[in-house]
């Protein structure tokens, strides 16, 4: 690991207080680059995301990601934390925060809106950027998109009713653009560009240990681009909010506080659960991201609709996206840190060609 990797944390401080700087001194620049969207889905920070994103997806071998379901246990364990925990644990916390513990110091009548915001974030699982927390915890690239394919999929359908019977709205519409174009920007396109790469860097080899070599040689060259996306991410992102941010920061705090014990406390869950379960690592670490982690586009669009622009639930759902990245990273460090207490790697599944193939396979458990 390099020295800049090694002291990611502080370069992302240091990315927000740029964030902060530049939506002060250039605001014009800001709200330029903030219109610069639709459906809620930002251009600029999608082709940043899709940055971070591609190394991964050039990993990503299709023959080997068929075989994702023999080790099932991952899955299972993404998809209960998702859909039959964290919705409900976020409404909970919501409750217990803002009709309770904060009440005092929130206008009267809008504590509905906090909770709402929240539970927008809650039911929403990520898309984008778990592929990045993945990456740097060096999550198996097949086995973390089949997570997230299932989790869009499984979006699709369950995101709507959720959501209705946590709020006791009925009429949850689903912003389809934002969604479609979410994933057609996050998974779709950097995932056709990284299997374009990946032929053209293995076509001319039919030796597993040759392509692996080229696969990985790329993808360390090419990384540094990615930690380079994720900063500029940062910066992006916390200049949009800025004023918001410096004009309301005990609001900021109020929000964050049920954010960040709901993220520590699902990660715990699927974290341990993959430990206690014996599930390798590299398919652990990005298991336990996937919850913790949100689709704030999602959660942004639909807060827009329901409450309006300047709505406290949509005020909500923005907040999530600003702590999400401090929090995210702060469990990329534990994660790496706590390797050892899982399966040891050991040979990969090859595809059934015998060609080459990522790693799906790294313990003796069936998994």
């Amino acid at each position: 690991m390099s020295a800049f990797e090694r002291y990611l944390s502080v370069w992302v401080g240091l990315a927000i207080i740029a964030g902060l700087v530049l939506g002060q001194i250039t605001p014009g620049l800001v709200s330029f680059l903030a219109s610069l969207e639709y459906g809620s889905v930002n251009f600029v920070v999608a082709v940043l995301i899709w940055a971070m994103v591609y190394p991964m997806m050039v990993s990503v071998d299709f023959r080997a990601l068929a075989r994702v379901h023999e080790r099932p246990k991952g899955i299972i364990i993404t998809l209960a934390v998702n859909w039959l925990i964290k919705p409900f644990t976020m409404a909970a916390l919501g409750l217990l925060f803002f009709e309770w513990i904060f009440a005092p110091y929130i206008e009267p009548g809008t504590s509905g809106q906090y909770i709402a915001g929240l539970i927008l974030l809650g039911a929403a699982p990520c898309t984008a950027m778990v592929f990045v927390w993945s990456q740097l915890t060096k999550g198996d690239p097949n086995y973390t998109l089949a997570q997230v394919s299932l989790n869009d999929a499984i979006m699709v359908f369950a995101y709507a009713p959720i959501v209705a019977l946590l709020l006791g709205v009925t009429d949850i519409v689903v912003p389809w653009a934002t969604l479609v174009l979410s994933v057609g920007l996050y998974v779709v396109v950097p995932l056709a560009a990284g299997i374009v790469t990946r032929v053209l860097m293995t076509r001319r080899t039919a030796r597993p240990a040759e392509a692996d070599a080229a696969v990985n040689a790329f993808t360390a060259k090419v990384k540094p681009f990615s930690v380079i996306g994720l900063l500029a991410t940062v910066v992006l992102l916390f200049s949009f909010q800025g004023k918001v941010i410096l004009a309301q920061p005990v609001v900021i705090v109020m929000i964050a506080i049920p954010l960040l014990i709901q993220s520590y406390g699902i990660f715990a869950i699927a974290y341990y659960a993959a430990k206690a379960w014996r599930v390798p690592h590299n398919i652990a670490a990005p298991c336990a991201m996937i919850g913790t982690s949100n689709f704030f586009e999602l959660a942004v669009a639909v807060a827009i609709g329901l409450f309006g622009l300047n709505s406290i639930a949509a005020l909500v759902t923005v907040v999530g996206v600003l702590v999400e990245v401090p929090i995210m990273l702060s469990l990329v460090w534990f994660a790496n840190r706590t390797r050892h207490w899982f399966p040891a790697t050991q040979t990969a599944i090859r595809p059934a060609s015998g060609k080459s193939g990522p790693d799906i396979s790294h313990s003796p458990d069936r998994s």
